[in-house]
């Protein structure tokens, strides 16, 4: 299983006044990863609506707050494809700071029409070989 990382710095506009990071900051953190994910596969979100109608949607996520990130620390976000199924992928996603995971999650996304939000079959070409 391959897995994709991508580098986040934290900033003062992702913590709370005492410079730990808010907590839905950490959701952010890992769609960028995501979209990250997808565009280095030749993935263009906005051309795969309009040629397709189609989109991926967050149907589920659970969390695992482990440790805080502070102000001005270098995270490391990853995402393993765990599964796929016709219409949906569940990722395994951390964030990390060096040695010390910070947090835990699941994420399983959908594929839907954007236009009905109805779920819609992945298409079976979308995604190389060596991303899943």
């Amino acid at each position: 299983m391959s897995v994709f990382s991508w580098p986040v710095r934290i900033y003062w506009e992702d913590t709370d006044a005492g410079g730990v990071v808010y907590h839905a900051n950490y959701v952010r953190f890992m769609e960028r990863c995501r979209t990250e994910w997808l565009r280095a596969q030749g993935i263009d979100q906005f051309a795969l609506r309009q040629a397709t109608g189609l989109g991926f949607v967050v149907r589920e996520m659970g969390l695992d707050f482990l440790r805080p990130a502070r102000l001005d620390d270098e995270l490391l976000v990853t995402l393993a494809v765990k599964e796929r199924r016709s219409a949906s992928m569940l990722f395994g996603q951390e964030i990390v700071r060096g040695d010390t995971t910070l947090l835990r999650a699941t994420v399983r996304v959908a594929c839907v029409n954007l236009d009905a939000m109805r779920p819609a079959q992945i298409p079976a070409d979308l995604f190389r070989p060596e991303f899943l």
